[in-house]
């Protein structure tokens, strides 16, 4: 493929990936979901579900669901990255433009960015308690001004952040060995988590007995619907990052089946396994501290053995490490990547990401359950979700699957549409964007709620499926009207 290899639009980590290197199995790619979803972030999910008046089985329940939705477009946006070895940037050029495809490449990175901070956050955490635990003299307990954090947290922060800088410069290889060490090793550290609080608790305690709130005589009787679709929305938004870049990872796979199946026996299964397990855990700290315990990490600082303590501590650093460079790094490297081939590296994207991660003030993110979900997870939806309409309406509904792999890095070719920008995909995005868009405004209080019709500001809690649908027509539609534009 000389135009591939060749191509200013190319470097050694857009180029396609030989034959000979797409070596992942089902195995792999159920591996590469385990270690992912198996999380902290994931562990909190439901709690903030249960927070909002849902019982146990319903949250457990939203979650499964929203994991069976996404993974529907995560093993359809897989397809090319299998079958053709290109990455997700490179196959945002069909439809986008060589040039345009940086649009959706950048919006995807942004997103990653905010993981990134996330992730390195709970990491930082960890790497707090064990400091509390060996020199409880350097933890400090002042505020550390506008950050609104205190200076020695900051500090593990950054400690903690060095480290996954550290990893993104020895290379993307260095990624599949830590999944495949930290895939066994948060599951079975949650899974003893469970072990010990059925056994110091009796049981999981009161809040798997906890009825719904939504349920007759309860305070939110009646209002399960209106909470449950935008909690759905936001709980397919927790991936819809990934569903849109897994050519990122697929590019790699032996095959179609390898990765579809993978993926199943991977994603769902592990996200409503793991979202339990923070559910049953927090239920019987309930019993056994007398209050609820929702984080983890403070869970395991009442373990009285400092050993135990900072054993399970190094686990989840070391596990939340993993989930971080694989989900919230390949895919920004390569996008900031594709902004100029010839300069940024995977190493360099790399870099990018960190920073923007810091930038991003994480800790802010996560520190409110209900803006988690319908500020941060829902608010992304409503840019992803039309991204992924465009992505699957051209490949399938338009390509029939089939893609000119030269032309995908050629400034002139099929993909280059007018100087490189697709202004149907672009147009397409706008429109997928916009019926969501007020009651974004309304969620970040940029714009009063009184201003907003109730049914346009409902729109919001149904983002991603709204921009999807909307996004998916609008292409098609324009793209027949205008197949060069």
């Amino acid at each position: 493929m000389p135009v591939a290899t060749d191509s200013p639009l190319s470097n050694a980590d857009l180029a396609p990936v030989p034959p000979e290197r797409r070596t992942w199995g089902t195995w792999n790619f159920a591996a590469l979901w385990i270690s992912m979803a198996a999380c902290i972030p994931t562990y909190l999910l439901a709690s903030s579900l249960i927070e909002g008046g849902m019982d146990w089985r319903q949250a457990v329940g939203t979650i499964f669901l929203a994991n069976l939705i996404v993974l529907a477009p995560m093993i359809l946006n897989a397809h090319a990255g299998t079958a053709y070895g290109i990455s997700f940037p490179v196959y945002c050029r069909a439809a986008f433009g060589t040039r345009g495809a940086n649009v959706p490449a950048l919006l995807r990175a942004l997103v990653a960015c905010g993981w990134f901070g996330i992730q390195a956050w709970i990491g930082g955490a960890a790497v707090h308690k064990i400091l509390g635990v060996l020199a409880p003299s350097l933890v400090s307990a002042a505020g550390s001004g506008a950050l609104g954090i205190t200076a020695s947290e900051f500090a593990c922060f950054l400690v903690f952040w060095a480290l996954n800088v550290w990893v993104i410069w020895r290379g993307i290889d260095s990624i599949r060995l830590l999944l495949l060490i930290k895939a066994p090793l948060l599951l079975a550290l949650g899974l003893l988590l469970l072990a010990w609080a059925w056994d110091r608790a009796g049981g999981f305690g009161p809040i798997l007995a906890q009825p719904s709130a939504f349920a007759p005589g309860q305070p939110k009787a009646g209002g399960f619907w209106p909470f449950f679709f935008p909690a759905l929305t936001g709980m397919v938004g927790f991936w819809a990052t990934l569903s849109l870049n897994i050519p990122d990872f697929s590019r790699y796979a032996r095959s179609q089946r390898a990765q579809a199946a993978g993926q199943a026996l991977g994603l769902p299964p592990t996200m409503a396994l793991y979202a339990f397990i923070g559910v049953a855990v927090t239920s019987a700290t309930a019993v056994i501290y007398g209050k609820s315990i929702w984080d983890p990490v403070e869970v395991l600082t009442r373990f009285s053995s400092p050993a135990v303590l900072v054993s399970a501590m190094l686990a989840l650093c070391l596990a939340t490490l993993a989930t971080n460079i694989a989900a919230n790094v390949v895919s920004p490297a390569n996008d900031f990547a594709h902004l100029a081939p010839r300069w940024i590296g995977f190493r360099g994207g790399g870099l990018i990401t960190a920073l923007l991660g810091v930038a991003m003030m994480p800790w802010k993110l996560v520190a409110d359950p209900s803006g988690y979900i319908f500020t941060w997870l829902v608010g992304y939806s409503a840019l992803l979700g039309p991204i992924g309409g465009i992505l699957i309406a051209d490949y399938y509904a338009w390509r029939g699957r089939l893609l000119d792999v030269d032309a995908l890095y050629d400034p002139r070719g099929e993909y280059s549409y007018r100087n490189g920008v697709s202004v149907v995909a672009l147009v397409a995005l706008v429109t997928g964007v916009l019926p969501s868009l007020p009651g974004l405004l309304v969620a970040v209080r940029l714009l009063p709620a009184a201003s907003v019709p109730a049914w346009v500001a409902a729109l919001y809690g149904y983002a991603w499926f709204v921009g999807f649908g909307v996004a998916f027509l609008a292409y098609l539609v324009l793209r027949r009207l205008f197949p060069t534009g």
